[in-house]
Parts: C-alpha cells; sequence; structure tokens
C-alpha cells in the first residue's frame, strides 16, 4: 500500500476517520507521517480523537490568545497534548471551540442521557397512575359515579410499581 501524499513509499502509518456513516481512511508513510506531525511527541492528541485540524480550530476562537482555565490552569495546549479537559469549567473556559468539535462529533452539544427501560417505564405508570387519580377525584367531587366507577377499574388494572422512582 502506497503513501497517500506522497504516492511513492510504501504506507506504514494507518488512519482511520468515521463520520456518521462514512469511513475515510489514510495511510501515511513513515516521512510524510512526521511531517504530519503523526509520529512526533509534540503531536496534537486532540487532532486524532476530534479530527484533524481541531486544535486549529480552538486557537481560532481564542482570537490568537492563550486561554487559561482560572479554576485548574489548564491550557489549550494542555488540551492539545492529552485530548481531555482539566475540570469542568474548562467547558466554559473553552466553549467557542469546543462547541464546533462536538457538534461534528454528536447530534448536539448538550448531554441528554440515557433512562434504563425498567425505570422509565416504572415513571410512566406512576404518572399515568397519579393523573388518573386526579381524574377520579374530580369525578367523584363532581357526582359523576358512573367515570368514577370506570376509572377506579382502570387504576385496578395497572400493575403498582415496586417503589416510586427518586427524583434527582
Amino acid at each position: 500500500m502506497q503513501c497517500c501524499v506522497c504516492k511513492e513509499k510504501p504506507a506504514t502509518v494507518h488512519l482511520t476517520e468515521i463520520k456518521g456513516d462514512k469511513v475515510q481512511k489514510v495511510d501515511l508513510c513513515e516521512a510524510c507521517a512526521k511531517n504530519k506531525g503523526v509520529n512526533d511527541s509534540s503531536f496534537a492528541l486532540a487532532d486524532l480523537l476530534l479530527g484533524l485540524g481541531a486544535s486549529q480550530e480552538i486557537d481560532q476562537s481564542a482570537g490568537g490568545v492563550e486561554l487559561k482555565c482560572a479554576n485548574c490552569g489548564f491550557t489549550q495546549a494542555d488540551f492539545k497534548k492529552s485530548g481531555r479537559l482539566g475540570c469542568p469549567e474548562c467547558y466554559k473556559t473553552f466553549v467557542e471551540g469546543l462547541e464546533g468539535l462536538l457538534k461534528s462529533m454528536h447530534k448536539g452539544t448538550r448531554h441528554a442521557g440515557k433512562v434504563p427501560e425498567a425505570l422509565r417505564r416504572t415513571r410512566e405508570t406512576v404518572d399515568r397512575m397519579k393523573t388518573l387519580q386526579k381524574k377520579l377525584s374530580k369525578a367523584i367531587e363532581e357526582e359523576n359515579f358512573e367515570q368514577a366507577a370506570a376509572l377506579r377499574d382502570e387504576i385496578k388494572k395497572i400493575p403498582t410499581p415496586v417503589s416510586e422512582p427518586a427524583k434527582a
């Protein structure tokens, strides 16, 4: 396999980038890889993890000024070397550069999380039970006993959850 850059020497460094459903492979010889900074110890891990050009995007967002986290002292250079941030405050400090990177990697810039299926079902059951109980109380208050009986029967059919989920 030949180097993608010089097209002369055999490729010894192989990089793969996956974006969505597209896979892009780059094969480089040792010389071209070194020229691109891949074998160099100063290679920006952020570039590898976030796509080539990631560190430039962070630099451009700062307007040429070296940003530094007030909380932990982490700098852009530290992020480029490690590919990680130092503390939660770093996200606020480097927000402009990170936003574009996160959008290109994920669906959005805010973590939505996941809920286990059993917990989701329990929450839905508890919410449904509360809604039916409110309707039942209103029907009794209005002396609509036929509707109240139907609601009572519907409530009895709902399986009772083991415990109500704790609210975080």
